[in-house]
């Protein structure tokens, strides 16, 4: 075989594993969610080499709830000390996050099956009023809605949140705690289990 063959040969080769590899980052990424779109943040910004963390919110475990309020889908301004006493678990999500879409069913099902227990979901859209209301019908979302852009960032943050990873779900406890913070879709068992250690 000529150089110039093998040359092509392990070029091909090459475009094989660069895709192969390509694909699975992004197939990847697909399964643990999306991110927003930046949002001015409160603060400095991180330095350049600063580490941020990906997936651990263990700082924020512990932490009291953070104080909020935001419009519903009809307008109406929630406050987080409207569900003191219960143990909430506020979701933050997106139209645009199929992994966030997904889940949802699930805390459907879960708000049912414990509401009168004390559990009480929250949903935070990162979405127009009239784009998260057109998602809630279609999917029977049992639970209030709340909506704020740029608020819902910098909430999300303030849970410890810092590279903008959706789903985003925190669970607070009966005393106003927060028990656990987690990035990515969650399945009804994993949440089922915290919810019920918790109620």
């Amino acid at each position: 075989m000529n150089k110039s063959r093998q040359w092509i040969r392990w070029g091909a080769v090459a475009g094989l594993i660069f895709a192969s590899a390509y694909g699975g980052f992004w197939f990847h990424r697909q399964q643990e969610g999306a991110s927003w779109p930046p949002v001015e943040a409160e603060g400095p910004a991180p330095q350049a080499g600063q580490e941020l963390p990906l997936f651990d919110h263990s700082q924020s475990v512990g932490m009291e709830r953070v104080a909020f309020s935001l419009p519903d889908l009809d307008g109406r301004m929630r406050a987080a000390a409207e569900w003191d006493g219960k143990v909430v678990a506020l979701n933050f999500w997106a139209s645009w996050c199929p992994p966030c879409l997904e889940e949802i069913p699930a805390f459907v099902s879960l708000q049912t099956q414990h509401q009168a227990a004390g559990l009480q979901f929250v949903g935070l859209a990162l979405e127009p009023p009239a784009t998260a209301r057109q998602f809630a019908v279609e999917r029977k979302m049992n639970y209030p809605v709340l909506t704020g852009a740029a608020e819902v960032v910098k909430l999300a943050r303030a849970y410890g949140n810092h590279i903008g990873a959706l789903p985003f779900t925190v669970f607070i406890d009966r005393t106003g705690r927060v028990a656990s913070a987690h990035s990515g879709p969650l399945s009804r068992e994993e949440a089922g289990a915290l919810i019920v250690s918790l109620l």
